[in-house]
């Protein structure tokens, strides 16, 4: 292990060796280590604390560099009793907001010291130390243990957590929450990062299991668990002690930068002091403590200072003579020849990669450059590389060699998921508007009890024009959605009993059918003709790829491979990638054009604005910059003898990779070899662009990107219409962007603006009030008055605020102060820190596409969010905005802004007039009559170019059988539900009645009842009957039944009504009509209204009609199979 390997290479070090020895022996003299830079300091430590059986505290001056060190300690040691001990709050005492992840692992610390166990060492920080803890005495008698097989009521352990002020709900999914339904009751305790599941057998605790709350399915037994309540009240509420009083007399405490530490508390004492004065926070200055206090206490413990520590009488300094590993800049030639001098020096060489692709890219790269390099690769995950001069090792990151963000990962740090959010967002609520497949746009009414033939049923009741009132059986459910349109604009409520929704639903097919059949005309034609084929890749290209700041994705990877296999091919390639902002098209298209360069071909990058050409032209040439290869870009704020000096240049060859807006498709520009066309945004350019861009896509590879979401059921219909690549995933060392929710706070907007500028960067103020952005300027001018604001809205001519926008990416101006005219495709490195104005007023996507402009570089990002008490504002805003609080990771948003993404993707992709679709039929029922459209054309009018999976295969007997009718409907009177008693959250009733009716195999049914039984106990007949009616749905679909009747000990099944169908003339038939004529005795055939059905008496139950619709089936196989009687 590398950990081990490190620590034997110390043992060599004589200072180490006396450091080991300081630790072992019973001393009390201050240490201080000098010389230690990078991770040796963390190397250093695990190495010497391995044999060590106390309590180590290392308390470093700012919250990012303890999470560093805490992930160099992991990774060297193992996660095993090493704790980040955080502070409750989400930034520090000062701002209220407290962070339930926090607590939890406060609590986990506190816990395991208060168990009377020593080994460990934590890693802090002052904000966090400075907060007073729970006394031991508080913590034991605030503890409820519950063991596997104990005596307990569920009565009794709710009057505890109601005692521990916790909240009960339907459902668990954040700490000092529970739920009871029936025998199980979940709780979710502030001593763990999962709920627990307790299910009853009586008065005993049958069994215990976490579970996770995303699906809410159990993950792991457990014999005893530990329910403690929010510690930071408790400590608020009873008698407190400060952290370090908690620790045992014995720890050793390890820290940097003492002074400033000590300076840092009493600075935060001091603020708070001020702000509960003022009223503008809580009063918490009994639970904190000032730096003279915390120093006085850290100073009856024993000391390790690194760096320049305090000299105190005594005190014993250790040397190391170590240095931090050098910038190479991602510049290979460098790094290789310092390689090389390494060697020659008599230095052992260690690159470190958290991967085993970028070991592999590296070895690549290597072997090209130099094949007789010597290095050593290690798996392993450390923040910073050094160099140690007495022991001659240099340990390199790869992360540090490329230039890229390195992220820390906390152990056991919850975080809120978005599935609980996107659930609460798509529930069906009484009021909502739906889609019935059949019956068109009603609203949503309800869940209602009916009574049939004396035994209950449940049904969803819709309302349609003139209060009509149509009840759907909960098997039935498939057929009804959520209405998404377009906007917020109501849709028209149908009549029942009119043609007039069906109408419509025809006359949309027709339209989706006639824009899908020119797309898979267009696609044809490209596949038919020929292109260029390019070469595979060079080592060159390689080099750039590993020189990417991010870490590709899975989904980034096999885009790049599709885009590279379709380059490498003879055909023209016509490939749209779609994901969301900052999952990394751009590089896929810079990767693209670098390999037509390569081979001697010139790639066109097209985009809307003037704005977006500046900004690629910048991403493509810093990403190419130590690369043979000429970038430029055209626009016209290039002066009109630049832009002619381009032109010719673009002729003679001279420039591998222009960028430029809509100029580019004009008549004056002439390419000497154009190989790539990259289009971003396709859906931004008029219809003009469009057509000039069809002369110019003839024979040349097509790359179009965009980042409207294309729904995955749409990707799947389009599959021959067009090739498609989707990146669902965030690079995975993306900074998460930190969201905060905040009232309109000068204090709070001056230290953003302040600390944003200080580093160089720049700020987005978002207020879509046009009427007083210049009254928002004065203020933010008064409370920062050396800021350069810049301000852009929609109401200044276009060319104003191109020019404005373009002045700040060149940096002219501090603050862009806007509307959400920012919000498509703008992306600056520079700007890390957005406040959005009035943001209870934005929708869910808009937000997520705001914040998305942040946090685009390897700096941590910061998106304010600005409103009026909470307490004032609608629920539904509320929900909204701690959706886009708490799921503050790139990409999570992905899911959550996916619904109203979702219609754009759709109409992008196949034009603008879809919308106008959406808006009529709903989202779901386009989806469906999209789906159905390009099914059609694929079997009847383009068959020859889409073969079945095997052509010339005959399709076997064995296999089995189709279904013929692919939406059964069946009615009855037995008693078919989930009990209010089983489920009783009526919206969780609906999802799992949507859910059942979606599943399409035995398996599906089988995991389905298994999670049915893990979340509420094993179900009731009614609902086991419920179960059981959907494979009597799938049995009739596969005997060519339509429609299910059983009621009154009878089934009455309608066949196919369509007398044209394929099924009359199919051996099936036969076979159904042979099994019934030898049954005469209890089977009917009948025919009224050119109608077919089926009548068999004495099917008392569901199992006797399957078992009905089984035995037909196994007739008609035992009929085809080879050398069967006749």
């Amino acid at each position: 292990m590398a950990s081990t390997l490190f620590r034997d290479i110390y043992r060599a070090h004589p200072s180490f060796n006396r450091l080991e020895s300081l630790l072992a022996a019973d001393t009390d003299e201050p240490v201080t280590i000098h010389g230690l830079t990078g991770s040796s300091r963390a190397v250093v430590m695990a190495g010497a604390l391995s044999q060590q059986p106390t309590t180590h505290v290392v308390l470093l001056p700012e919250k990012e560099d303890a999470a560093y060190f805490y992930n160099d300690l992991t990774s060297l040691l193992g996660d095993d009793n090493i704790f980040f001990f955080p502070g409750t709050y989400k930034r520090s005492v000062m701002y209220d907001q407290t962070e339930p992840a926090n607590i939890i692992l406060r609590a986990e610390v506190l816990n395991f010291l208060s168990s009377g166990r020593r080994k460990c060492i934590i890693v802090t920080y002052p904000e966090s130390v400075m907060e007073k803890v729970v006394s031991k005495s508080s913590l034991k008698k605030n503890t409820f243990i519950i063991q596997k097989g104990a005596r307990l009521s569920i009565e009794f352990l709710e009057e505890v957590l109601r005692e521990y002020n916790f909240r009960r709900t339907d459902f668990v999914y954040e700490p000092g929450q529970y739920s009871v339904r029936g025998s199980i009751t979940d709780l979710f305790s502030y001593s763990a990062d999962k709920p627990y599941r307790i299910d009853f057998f009586g008065e005993e605790v049958d069994s215990i299991r976490s579970f996770n709350p995303d699906d809410q399915l159990s993950l792991q037994l457990h014999d005893e668990i530990q329910v403690i309540p929010d510690i930071q009240e408790l400590a608020f509420q009873e008698s407190s002690d400060s952290f370090i009083d908690f620790i045992p007399p014995s720890s050793i405490i390890w820290s940097d930068n003492f002074d400033y530490i000590i300076e840092k508390t009493d600075s935060i004492w001091s603020q708070a002091r001020t702000r509960s004065s003022r009223g503008e926070i809580s009063d918490r200055r009994d639970i904190i403590i000032t730096g003279r206090h915390l120093e006085e206490l850290c100073s009856r413990h024993r000391r390790i200072f690194f760096g320049r520590g305090r000299q105190y009488p005594g005190t014993v300094n250790i040397e190391f003579r170590t240095e931090p590993q050098p910038a190479f800049n991602k510049n290979f030639e460098l790094l290789t020849s310092r390689l090389v001098a390494n060697t020659q020096e008599g230095y052992r060489n260690f690159i470190i990669s958290e991967s085993d692709i970028q070991e592999q890219r590296l070895k690549e790269i290597f072997a090209e450059t130099d094949p007789s390099l010597h290095y050593t690769p290690l798996l392993l995950n450390l923040h910073q590389g050094f160099t140690d001069h007495d022991l001659r090792i240099a340990v390199y990151t790869d992360h540090q060699i490329f230039d890229r963000y390195h992220k820390f990962r906390i152990r056991g740090f919850f975080t809120c998921r978005d599935s609980m959010t996107v659930r609460q967002l798509t529930d069906l609520n009484p009021g909502d508007y739906v889609v019935h497949s059949d019956h068109g746009i009603g609203r949503f009414g309800g869940l209602e009890k009916i009574e049939v033939n004396g035994r209950m049923q449940e049904a969803i009741k819709l309302v349609f024009k003139d209060n009509d009132i149509l009840y759907v059986g909960i098997h039935a459910l498939h057929r009804i959605s959520k209405y998404k349109g377009r906007d917020d604009t109501p849709p028209r409520i149908n009549k029942l009993g009119t043609g007039a929704w069906q109408k419509m639903k025809q006359s949309t097919k027709k339209k989706v059918k006639d824009i899908a059949r020119d797309l898979i005309i267009l696609y044809a034609k490209r596949k038919a003709s020929g292109g260029f084929a390019y070469s595979p890749d060079s080592y060159l290209q390689r080099e750039l790829e590993a020189s990417f700041i991010w870490e590709d994705t899975p989904d980034q990877l096999a885009s790049t491979m599709a885009v590279k296999e379709d380059m490498e091919s003879s055909t023209p390639m016509d490939r749209l990638i779609c994901g969301d902002v900052g999952f990394g098209k751009t590089e896929i298209a810079i990767r693209a054009a670098f390999k037509a360069a390569t081979d001697g071909k010139q790639t066109a990058v097209l985009v809307p604005t003037t704005i977006l050409a500046l900004q690629h032209y910048k991403t493509f040439s810093s990403r190419l910059e130590n690369f043979p290869c000429k970038v430029d870009y055209i626009s016209r704020h290039r002066k009109p003898a630049e832009q002619k000096k381009l032109l010719k240049q673009l002729a003679g060859g001279e420039i591998d990779i222009i960028v430029g807006t809509h100029k580019l498709t004009g008549k004056e520009v002439k390419f000497k070899d154009l190989g790539l066309l990259v289009i971003d945004e396709e859906q931004r350019f008029g219809v003009a662009v469009k057509e000039r861009l069809k002369t110019l896509k003839a024979g040349v590879d097509t790359l179009t990107l965009t980042a409207t979401p294309i729904p995955r059921t749409l990707q799947f219909s389009l599959m021959g219409a067009r090739d498609l690549s989707v990146i669902n995933t965030p690079p995975p060392n993306r900074m998460p962007i930190i969201t905060e929710l905040h009232g309109f706070n000068e204090e709070i907007i001056r230290e953003g603006i302040i600390y944003e500028v200080s580093r160089n960067g720049q700020v987005f103020f978002i207020n879509n009030r046009i009427e007083n952005i210049m009254e928002v300027k004065a203020t933010i001018s008064g409370i920062c008055p050396d800021v350069r604001i810049a301000v852009v809205h929609g109401r200044m001519e276009g060319t104003e605020i191109e020019n404005v926008m373009f002045d700040f990416i060149r940096g002219d101006y501090d603050v862009l102060l806007a509307t959400t005219i920012i919000e498509s495709g703008l992306d600056i490195p520079n700007a890390n820190t957005i406040f959005i104005n009035d943001a209870h007023n934005f929708g869910l996507s808009e937000l997520h596409q705001l914040r998305g402009r942040v946090g685009r570089s390897n700096r941590k990002a910061f998106c304010y969010l600005l409103t009026p008490p909470l307490s004032v504002i609608t629920g539904d805003a509320r929900r909204r905005l701690k959706a886009i609080e708490e799921n503050y990771e790139l990409g999570s948003g992905f899911n959550i802004a996916l619904q109203d993404l979702d219609i754009r993707g759709a109409g992008n992709l196949l034009g603008g007039e879809q919308s106008g679709f959406i808006a009529d039929v709903g989202y779901e029922t386009y989806q469906k009559i999209l789906n159905e459209a390009v099914r059609e054309l694929k079997d009847e009018e383009f068959r020859e170019l889409f073969p079945e999976p095997a052509p010339g295969k005959e399709k076997k007997s064995e296999e089995k059988p189709e279904k013929i009718v692919e939406d059964v409907t069946v009615e009855t009177d037995l008693e078919i539900m989930f009990p209010d008693d089983y489920v009783s959250n009526i919206p969780e009733r609906i999802r799992l009645y949507k859910e059942l009716n979606e599943i399409r195999d035995d398996e599906g049914l089988k995991a389905y009842e298994s999670h049915l039984t893990d979340r509420f106990g094993p179900p009731p007949p009614p609902a086991k009957a419920l179960l059981k009616l959907v494979k009597l749905r799938w049995a009739a679909s596969k005997t060519g039944i339509e429609k299910v009747i059983l009621k009154n000990n009878t089934l009455i099944a309608n066949f196919v009504a369509d007398q044209s169908a394929q099924f009359y003339r199919s051996p099936l038939f036969v076979s159904v009509m042979n099994y019934v004529n030898k049954r005469q005795g209890t089977m009917t055939v009948k025919q009224t209204n050119n109608k077919l059905s089926l009548t068999v008496k004495g099917t008392s139950g569901v199992d006797k009609a399957i078992d009905l619709f089984s035995g037909i089936l196994a007739y008609h196989e035992s009929t085809i199979a080879p050398g069967a009687d006749r």
